[in-house]
């Protein structure tokens, strides 16, 4: 009688947190699947579940434990990482029936975990991972981490306390990771790490060698370097998490190229100098203004987005005013805006006078309100002029899309009309038509 086959273990798993903690579930995930092991989208049936966790605000860490907790009742075999991992006392003070938690990036611990619960039965003949690994995302974008880590001391902020100073990855690694995704269909690179535009300074720059098809090439682990390499393959380029050093100014120089997306994504944080100082912001120069107006001469289709915190401890109504007044100076396309929280660690908890939650909410309110105006007054030049768009889903009309100046998940959409069906992952050229206070709508054009 032949042998029935042994089922391949299963594993459920929940990746919550950042981009960043999304491309390390990624890598979890590909090594996982390379050993045997089958995803499931359910905890009911699955042998264990992974939940990678977020512990950047006291909001992430409280979905982070609920998410555990929901994963112990409905499975009861749970592994635990990522950055809440970094303070396990806290996760087994809530949940002490966890088998294993470890910290962020600690992607061989997570795996000695999972193998310890539910050992892998590995067929090398049936198990096949393609190339570029497991992606979470959909197949025409792909999120690339270019470093671990950040060597900045923000006073809000505990990422370096969770994982560690920065960390860059050899240019010619990443660049042999961007080439797989890009072959395997890849459309659109999304470049991310703590701090992108100090990347390299940790290994002072020192080239490694590309291999290409053509042959080798030496490049500089270097964020201009980089980014010129990238915008060799073909696909978009867009950057995120890029401080406003005086050297991201050379990068203008590759967008006005077309060579990567005329599109930077700066955690800018505040505008008022005296908050910055207290943030201790890198790049906190006051002539941060003078420096956008600068790319936009050469850029003039450059969007802008960033991410501010409104009632920062000591944040007066004058300094809260510098920061709308900077919005709509700037013209800051894409803003989000988060209420100051404490962080368990952080140094900012200690500052004097901090806001009144019933100030931060008022102020969070007029922000949006800002922000919106802004919005919809740099959306509205686009009335009328043609956009490359890259469809991410599929209508029974069209599709929904995004333009050069749109990040997925977090920015704009445009709703796009097409005489013939759409592809996903196809970039279209369409024609806008109206504008709302966020997203756009219009007809391909073309065929």
């Amino acid at each position: 009688m032949a042998e029935t086959a042994q089922k391949s273990p299963r594993i459920s798993f929940v990746s919550l947190g950042c981009p960043k903690a999304l491309v390390d579930s990624e890598r979890i995930v590909t090594r996982l699947r390379a050993e045997g092991y089958e995803l499931t989208k359910t905890h009911a049936g699955a042998d264990l579940v992974i939940v990678n966790t977020c512990g950047f605000l006291d909001s992430a860490k409280a979905e982070s434990l609920k998410a555990i907790g929901d994963a112990l009742a409905e499975n009861g075999k749970v592994v635990v990482t990522g950055c809440m991992g970094a303070e396990p006392d806290q996760i087994t003070a809530a949940h002490p029936g966890v088998l294993a938690i470890t910290g962020p990036q600690q992607y061989e611990s997570v795996l000695t975990a999972v193998h310890a619960a539910v050992p892998p039965q590995h067929d090398p003949f049936l198990d096949l991972v393609p190339d570029q690994g497991v992606k979470l995302t959909p197949r025409h974008y792909a999120y690339l981490k270019i470093s671990e880590g950040c060597s900045n001391r923000c006073t809000f902020c505990i990422i370096p306390k969770l994982r560690g100073d920065l960390v860059s990855r050899p240019a010619g690694e990443v660049l042999r990771e961007a080439e797989k995704l890009v072959k395997a269909g890849v459309k659109e690179l999304l470049v991310i790490s703590q701090d992108t535009s100090a990347y390299g300074q940790d290994l002072r720059y020192a080239p490694s060698l590309w291999k290409r098809a053509d042959g080798e090439k030496e490049v500089a682990t270097r964020f201009l370097d980089l980014a010129a390499a990238l915008g060799e393959l073909g696909a978009w380029v867009r950057l995120h998490y890029v401080y406003p050093y005086p050297h991201v100014d050379a990068v203008m120089d590759l967008m006005a190229a077309g060579k990567v997306l005329p599109y930077l994504d700066i955690p800018f944080q505040h505008a008022s100098p005296s908050v910055l100082r207290r943030m201790k912001r890198p790049a906190a120069q006051e002539k941060t203004l003078a420096r956008i107006q600068a790319w936009r001469e050469k850029v003039p289709d450059l969007t802008l987005r960033s991410t501010f915190i409104v009632g920062f401890p000591g944040e007066t109504e004058a300094e809260f005013q510098e920061l709308l007044d900077f919005l709509d100076a700037a013209e800051i396309d894409r803003a989000g805006a988060f209420k100051f929280e404490p962080v368990a660690g952080a140094p900012a908890n200690a500052l004097e006078n901090p806001v009144p939650d019933e100030v931060k909410a008022e102020r969070y309110d007029r922000f949006m309100r800002t922000q919106q105006v802004v919005s919809a007054r740099r959306l509205k030049r686009k009335v009328g002029t043609r956009q490359q768009v890259i469809i991410d889903s599929v209508t029974p009309f069209g599709g929904i899309g995004r333009t050069k100046g749109d990040a997925p998940e977090i920015d704009g959409t445009v709703k796009v009309s097409a005489r013939r069906p759409l592809r996903v992952g196809e970039i279209a050229t369409v024609k806008i038509e109206a504008s709302g206070p966020y997203d756009l709508s219009g007809t391909a054009v073309g065929f």
